[in-house]
């Protein structure tokens, strides 16, 4: 894999992190201002669960890169249905739990994604890949 393609994912993961971790501190103190230590915590979940997607597609990007393009489309797609599985059985866990405040758990989330789909978008539009193979 040429050394722009490693870039370009170093950049995401570092990134997506800062991201991550902003979100984590603003919607921390909305969430505590909102709704207490509930609030902080749910906060917190929101984006640690953010974090680990963005990690985990990097990730399945970068090792499906290795693979010919059908294992490539399934290692990608493999691990957009883990993260989708993984997402209902912590939603399904937290459902209901007093420690959790439903409004700032959701709006963390839909900040999160909005954000690392921004942070993807963007590194991907600034790589400088070049089209023809070594």
């Amino acid at each position: 894999m040429s050394k722009a393609i490693n870039g370009l994912f170093r950049r995401v993961l570092i990134q997506g992190s800062l991201l991550t971790a902003t979100i984590a501190i603003i919607g921390g103190g909305i969430g505590f201002a909102v709704a207490g230590q509930p609030g902080l915590i749910s906060a917190l979940i929101g984006a640690a669960l953010a974090l680990g997607f963005v990690s985990l597609t990097a990730l399945s990007v970068w090792l499906g890169g290795k693979l010919p393009l059908g294992g490539f489309f399934g290692l990608v797609l493999g691990g957009w249905i883990v993260k989708l599985v993984a997402f209902i059985l912590v939603i399904g866990a937290l459902k209901g739990a007093d420690f959790i405040n439903g409004p700032v758990l959701f709006f963390t989330l839909v900040a999160s994604i909005l954000g690392t789909l921004a942070v993807d978008s963007l590194a991907f539009l600034k790589a400088r890949i070049p089209v023809v193979g070594d």
